[in-house]
């Protein structure tokens, strides 16, 4: 397998493994808020923010392969 076919692949499976972690960081957001740790929530969804903003990254260095 090519070099270029390996870095899709790895760059397919780390979008979709940091996609997979925002639900979770959401969820746990949603707890924290409930458990009235709005602070702590607030800072999880800035997180999540930076997050998508990295994978958006990873998502156009694979459509530019």
């Amino acid at each position: 397998m090519e070099f270029v076919e390996k870095a899709k692949i790895r760059l397919e499976h780390w979008i979709t493994h940091n996609d997979h972690h925002h639900e979770e960081y959401d969820l746990f957001a949603e707890h924290l808020e409930d458990a009235g740790k709005t602070e702590s929530a607030k800072a999880i969804r800035e997180m999540i923010e930076l997050s998508e903003k990295s994978n958006q990254c990873l998502r156009d260095a694979l459509k530019n392969l």
